[in-house]
């Protein structure tokens, strides 16, 4: 099958982190709370990233079928060539997870995931191992690698958190925001963290969950994400709102939804961390203006989303004051 230019690109997550960290615990517990989304994980090779038995239904030499219409392929030498050829499958994947290996550079893989036309980069994932990353990143060897994994993730999803106690896991996020500070950390057991925070699901009019939801763990414990959305029935600085959305006060894990611009022009803000962007709405979209908002643990600050709405709302009043201004300056 030949992918139409009607198809979207096909969002991608790169998952890094040094060996060990919890990139197959996490990839296996995707998959397990997929919730209906066709996953397709992508890994070097299958050794590097073994699939829990009980998910797979068949395998052959270069795909693993797995439960609920989810696929694993290896790239081998030729990552871009696999990432079109599961653009073509038929039906498509709603979602890509791309493994890095563990001495990879997750920003050189977003990067080349970039420049295909069929995927585009959700979002960039970096698992650590919270008893060991601060001594890997001070690692002769290993720092340089550790340090650029950190600070290349829009998530990073702190694994193991349970064994070091809530100090010294309020010590190392601190850690973290000085070392990665464009990032959300995410603290997690088994890495259970919840998959509306690493995939891109959020309902694009703003119309879909809203409350809160939790991940559960092998043994019991949950992870919550909430979310909140909100409705738009004026224009607003499209751009001016994105940046807004992924400052740190508001400490959102992602923002998804359509918004009318400053034109009145239907476009498509997406939020990951503290990286934005503004698209091009879908063809023929003809929805009302809408966003979802999702953070982890603590509730969404709907009173502060709202004085952002208002705020990118107003860098459009403050234009059209100024316009009115000059007209009237070169009539008198």
């Amino acid at each position: 099958m030949v992918r139409s230019h009607n198809d979207p690109p096909l969002p991608v997550t790169v998952i890094g982190g040094y060996l060990g960290a919890g990139k197959t615990t996490l990839v296996n517990h995707l998959l397990r709370n997929a919730d209906g989304r066709r996953l397709a994980v992508l890994v070097n090779e299958f050794g590097s990233l073994p699939i829990d038995e009980d998910l797979i239904k068949a395998r052959d030499d270069t795909m693993i079928s797995i439960a609920g219409g989810c696929v694993c392929c290896s790239y081998g030498s030729d990552m871009m060539g696999a990432l079109q050829d599961l653009s073509r499958l038929a039906p498509r994947p709603d979602h890509i997870l791309l493994e890095a290996s563990g001495v990879a550079l997750p920003d050189a893989v977003a990067q080349s995931v970039g420049l295909l036309e069929a995927c585009r980069l959700d979002a960039t994932v970096v698992i650590a191992d919270a008893e060991t990353v601060q001594a890997r990143a001070a690692d002769t060897y290993l720092a340089d690698t550790i340090i650029r994994q950190l600070q290349a993730a829009d998530i990073i999803v702190l694994n193991k958190a349970d064994l070091i106690g809530k100090p010294a896991e309020t010590d190392l996020h601190l850690w973290l925001s000085q070392i990665a500070n464009e990032a959300r950390v995410l603290s997690t057991i088994q890495a259970a963290v919840t998959p509306e925070a690493v995939i891109d699901s959020a309902d694009a009019a703003g119309n879909g969950i809203q409350g809160h939801h939790a991940a559960r763990t092998g043994s019991g414990s949950a992870v919550t994400h909430h979310s909140a959305s909100f409705k738009l029935t004026r224009p607003v600085d499209a751009r001016d709102l994105a940046g807004r959305l992924a400052a740190p006060a508001l400490g959102l894990v992602r923002a998804k939804g359509m918004v009318p611009d400053r034109d009145g022009t239907m476009r498509t803000l997406q939020v990951v961390g503290r990286r934005w962007q503004v698209l091009d709405s879908p063809d023929g979209y003809t929805g009302d203006g809408g966003f979802v908002c999702i953070r982890v643990e603590t509730e969404v600050d709907r009173e502060a989303v709202d004085q952002a709405i208002q705020q990118a709302a107003s860098v459009i009043d403050s234009a059209a004051e100024r316009s009115s201004g000059q007209q009237a300056d070169q009539m008198a």
